[in-house]
């Protein structure tokens, strides 16, 4: 398994839950001083991940990218996957695409979280999982023409009505056969939903294609009572190859999180 910590460059989403908020170049400049050697960046679009923008700040700290956040799609734009209007459905795909596009050029992939549906929807949720299987579908196959893969993650009951568990995100990924597609699993939202974490991993052991390693409460793992230990044997037992990616508050402070990352991913 791989270490990474997430760098926010989104202004709407400067009180969520990310290590790192502000300049790319301080960010990555401080994830290096903390001990990682990756990043996952949560972008307000895909001419933020402009490659001749990126790459220089990434070779300087020599970060690789992790994976790519599609977040601000909801955040700044909102748009959906699942919303009543067609137009407002195919940009959203369209946005995500981009995403894909600028993260697969530094070998990333995209994540899917909120753009697949909130908490409330404008139409019946089985209309909502159709439209959602398509774009699924759609978006992974664009993936797979650029050489990388899909990232499907479960939220909990207070951000969807959509999917909110691996096995949820497992259902739709084997319905719509899009084996490119592989889920996120985030332990912040796995601690709300799931009966256990370590069921729900060992479960879907084949499925799982990138973590966001949070404790219960969102803070760096260790400020919380998620106990670490038993998951992260796991990961080794099956050898996940896969990135632990830091999607948590920056408390007290983004440099103290991050290095209390980077402890909690030793056995």
């Amino acid at each position: 398994m791989r270490p990474a910590v997430t760098v926010c460059l989104v202004s709407e989403a400067a009180q969520g839950p990310f290590v790192f908020h502000g300049s790319l170049e301080d960010s990555c400049a401080q994830a290096r001083v903390a001990g990682f050697d990756a990043v996952e960046i949560f972008a307000p679009g895909p001419e933020a991940l402009a490659e001749e923008l990126v790459a220089p700040v990434l070779d300087r700290h020599r970060l690789k990218l992790a994976a790519v956040g599609t977040g601000a799609g909801w955040v700044v734009h909102r748009l959906s996957l699942v919303a009543a209007e067609a137009g407002t459905r195919a940009r959203a795909v369209e946005f995500i695409k981009g995403m894909i596009t600028a993260g697969a050029r530094f070998g990333a992939p995209a994540i899917l979280g909120s753009m697949q549906g909130g908490v409330t929807l404008e139409v019946p949720r089985d209309q909502a999982m159709l439209w959602l299987g398509d774009a699924v579908e759609e978006l992974t196959a664009h993936a797979h023409a650029l050489g990388t893969h899909f990232l499907l993650e479960p939220l909990n009951r207070y951000e969807t009505v959509m999917l909110r568990t691996v096995a949820d995100a497992a259902k739709l990924i084997n319905w719509r056969k899009a084996p490119g597609c592989v889920i996120l699993a985030d332990l912040f939202h796995m601690n709300i939903e799931e009966v256990s974490i370590l069921e729900a991993l060992r479960d879907h052991s084949h499925l799982i294609g990138h973590v966001h390693w949070a404790d219960s409460n969102r803070r760096a793992m260790g400020f919380g009572h998620t106990l670490e230990k038993p998951i992260l044997k796991f990961l080794q037992e099956i050898d996940y190859e896969g990135y632990c990616s830091a999607e948590v508050f920056p408390h007290p402070d983004g440099l103290s999180a991050a290095r209390q990352t980077r402890k909690s991913l030793r056995i």
